[in-house]
């Protein structure tokens, strides 16, 4: 690929992604970058004054008391900086690295505010079950807006766990595993300005937040355009189809 020889970092990159499944880039963005996302993340919240919490109910039981979560799909709809973000060649070369291919495509976004002392968890599963593909070329980008060490309930991941392909989860309150365990996956604390690249078949979750202050990322779905759904699922996502990096040379743009 291109793009790699033009980067040699982007090479040592995909071989760890390619062996672990997963790769945290130290900031991609810098602090001042992370704390303007950060303010107009909890602004767009505070203005759109939504009331829903999208706690999965198969995380009640990963806390003693009950725990909260605000988030927002498709934050580039309603702020142009998000939507920058998503073009930004920092993020997108690396993506198209991680992949191997040239062309990133959009899946969807979510922005995701874990609240302090009390914010919801995630338990352990793939991203593979709410939106399958044919290939496997799809992957995630957390983006880090503020510090997420282990007390804030940073990401946690099964490393080499997408060479097994996809499992077969529990669809009770929302697709997860019921084993491995949810202590047998390694945390990934973060910096802000840090982001996680990792695939959909890559076993991961997140803790509670359990520090005074709040944990804010945005999460961006991407896929190798060449790479058909493999059924028709979570096509509501607006920008799904939206064009990254490069082309789409199969001309179907949304699928």
């Amino acid at each position: 690929m291109t793009i790699t020889s033009e980067r040699p970092e982007l090479s040592s990159l995909a071989r760890q992604y390619a062996a672990d499944g997963f790769v945290l880039v130290k900031g991609l963005l810098s602090k001042e970058e992370a704390a303007y996302y950060r303010k107009r993340s909890h602004d767009l919240l505070a203005q759109l004054n939504r009331g829903d919490d999208p706690t999965w109910g198969a995380a009640r039981d990963m806390a003693e008391a009950p725990t909260k979560l605000q988030h927002l799909h498709d934050a580039q709809f309603y702020d142009a900086e998000f939507a920058k973000l998503l073009v930004d060649p920092r993020f997108t070369d690396v993506a198209a690295a991680v992949m191997g291919v040239d062309n990133v495509q959009l899946h969807h976004t979510k922005l995701f505010v874990k609240p302090p002392e009390n914010g919801s968890p995630f338990p352990l599963h793939q991203d593979h079950p709410f939106f399958p593909h044919t290939y496997h070329r799809v992957g995630a980008a957390i983006f880090h807006f503020d510090d997420a060490p282990v007390e804030k309930g940073c990401v946690r991941v099964i490393p080499g766990s997408h060479k097994d392909g996809p499992r077969e989860h529990s669809p009770e309150g929302s697709f997860h595993l019921l084993e491995p365990s949810f202590d047998a996956a390694t945390p990934q604390p973060a910096e802000a300005g840090d982001v996680l690249f990792f695939t959909y078949l890559t076993v991961h979750g997140s803790g509670v937040n359990t520090s005074d202050e709040a944990r804010t990322t945005w999460l961006i779905q991407y896929r190798d355009p060449a790479d058909p759904p493999a059924v028709k699922a979570h096509e509501w996502s607006l920008g799904q189809g939206m064009m990254l990096r490069g082309v789409d040379p199969t001309g179907r743009s949304a699928v």
